[in-house]
């Protein structure tokens, strides 16, 4: 499987575990054709598609945008995500309205994209539109270039700037350019026909299933939530704030087993790091945990930060053991929305779902239920009652992205650890893919 490392595709994580959107979807089709998958990391997305033409893999998993000149060079399976192409630039500077506005300036596309096709088209209305064709590593290297002044503006797909836009929160979108595009494995044009049977298959079910929906949603679907402002604003609080508390965050990992960085979104969420926090309805201290609750956790004193750090931490993680039925992640987000509402409301919800014929141990269809319980038909008939539910929503994928944050800028509560290890090579230049064998 040829494919590039970007936060999109296919990356190592800070504990050294391969992730990305694209590496869970290859694992999943190369567990259930009986494959020994062997990534081929190419060190830059435009490598990826000459290196299929030239025999160096089976198929292509990077983020590929599906044109008509592709179709006309590859066989694309089933689309799985559908991506805008946008044009970004530093919310400190002038916003472009059109094209136009492009025209005389430093304009940087990614090398491989759906950039150039784009603006090759736009440059028959505009002669004088031009634009530098950056061959970097993935979308965040040209999106770096804007904030750092090297250009004006950049033109890039959607679900790379909305990764992005984590990392450098002063980014924003001025416009889309063109109709939206889907993304697709490629397959060179002659392809082994079980291969593209397989694939075909693979993309049917995991949409009929609502597999699909959820692995989107794991590395997308909490993306946008949160404004310019609050990021700026948590990584400020990251600098100035969360080094008095860190080494209790590391016990509370000790004692939970859950990262210290998913403990500090979630305090962060509920105080922004306040040990002396109070809210109108009582709970109070850095992870805002109501009188009872935090007794049963052994919390003597509320206002102190290392009690309340340590009771939240074990309130968490007893939240998640009552969970024991959904599988990972979808069993942290959904003990997450637990922690904010309660969980008898949480019950009521999953009640619901399963009367929706929804799974209740799936996050995305406990994103859909939440919000009902503050609705009379829901919340007159339920244990509980009425509950806010969709500020449970917003809580869990704000404590998500800031999670994500905390990933890349801290580092994990560990002495040292091993990567897993991974079939992850360069083939040789003139090394051609093996015969496949599957069961």
């Amino acid at each position: 499987m040829l494919t590039h490392q970007s936060s999109t595709t296919f990356y190592q994580d800070s504990e050294g575990r391969y992730a990305g959107l694209e590496y869970e979807l290859v694992q999943r089709f190369a567990q259930e054709h009986g494959y020994k998958m062997r990534f081929i990391a190419l060190p830059q997305f435009s490598s990826v598609l000459p290196a299929l033409e030239k025999g160096r893999g089976h198929m292509a998993a990077a983020g590929i945008t599906v044109t008509p000149e592709l179709a006309s060079r590859f066989i694309f399976g089933p689309s799985y995500q559908d991506v805008a192409l946008e044009v970004i630039y530093d919310s400190d500077a002038r916003r472009p309205r059109s094209l136009n506005d492009l025209v005389g300036k430093r304009v940087d596309v990614l090398d491989g994209s759906l950039a150039k096709p784009e603006l090759v088209r736009a440059q028959a209305k505009l002669p004088r539109l031009t634009w530098n064709t950056i061959a970097a590593r993935d979308t965040e290297s040209i999106v770096a270039r804007v904030t750092g002044g090297l250009s004006d503006f950049a033109v890039a797909e959607s679900h790379a700037v909305d990764v992005a836009r984590n990392f450098h929160p002063s980014i924003a979108t001025a416009f889309s350019i063109g109709q939206p595009r889907k993304l697709a494995w490629a397959l060179p044009r002659n392809a082994d026909p079980m291969l593209q049977t397989q694939v075909n298959e693979f993309f049917t079910r995991i949409r009929r299933d609502a597999t699909l929906t959820r692995i989107v949603d794991k590395y997308y679907g909490h993306l946008q939530r949160l404004t310019e402002a609050d990021i700026l604003h948590f990584m400020n609080r990251v600098r100035t704030v969360l080094p008095q508390y860190k080494k209790h965050f590391h016990d509370a990992q000790d004692l939970t087993g859950i990262d210290w960085r998913l403990i500090a979104a979630l305090g962060f969420q509920e105080s922004h790091w306040d040990p002396t926090a109070v809210s109108p309805t009582g709970v109070r201290g850095l992870m805002m945990m109501q009188d009872d609750t935090a007794a049963q956790m052994g919390v003597k004193n509320l206002l102190d930060p290392r009690e309340s750090i340590l009771g939240g931490a074990r309130y968490f993680a007893l939240l998640r053991d009552l969970l024991s039925k959904a599988a990972e992640p979808d069993r942290t987000w959904i003990a997450l929305a637990a922690y904010n509402i309660g969980f008898g409301h949480l019950e009521d919800a999953r009640s619901i779902s399963r009367t929706l014929k929804l799974d209740p141990n799936v996050w995305v269809s406990m994103k859909q239920v939440l919000p009902l319980l503050m609705r009379p038909e829901y919340s007159t008939i339920t244990k509980f009652g009425y509950a806010r539910g969709g500020e449970s929503v917003i809580l869990t994928e704000n404590v998500r992205q800031y999670y994500d944050i905390l990933l890349r800028a801290e580092a994990p509560h560990r002495p040292e650890f091993e990567s897993l290890r991974q079939d992850l090579a360069l083939l040789p230049q003139r090394e051609r893919a093996p015969a496949l064998k599957a069961r």
